[in-house]
């Protein structure tokens, strides 16, 4: 699974490099700023509520699965934008892989 994100990952590095936001989508979020980025992220985000709500009660989850890689993916711009990785993430839920959530939540709070 870590490949495809390592691919992403590694075109959007690219675009981001490229600066030119008149061929790419990911250069014209870039270029607008972070922002711009969150808004995305937010709305993606809304996105993903309603159709998981939608699944819950028609039992369809194309929706869902598409909206939530709309989601992961304005989630990847974002934190290519703050020089942050998938890597990043992926360690830190590696980190507490052998945590309760109840433990790891407590740690948070110190």
């Amino acid at each position: 699974m870590s490949d495809v994100l390592a691919q992403l990952e590694a075109v959007l590095a690219e675009r981001k490099q490229a600066g030119k936001p008149d061929e790419s989508y990911v250069a014209q979020l870039h270029h607008k700023g972070l922002n711009k980025i969150l808004e995305k992220v937010g709305e993606e985000a809304t996105e993903t509520i309603l159709a998981a709500k939608d699944a819950e009660r028609s039992g369809l989850t194309d929706l869902l699965v598409c909206e939530t890689a709309d989601l992961w993916f304005h989630s990847l711009v974002m934190l290519s934008h703050l020089d942050c990785s998938a890597e990043d993430v992926l360690e830190e839920l590696s980190r507490r892989f052998n945590l309760s959530g109840l433990e790891e939540k407590a740690s948070r709070n110190n």
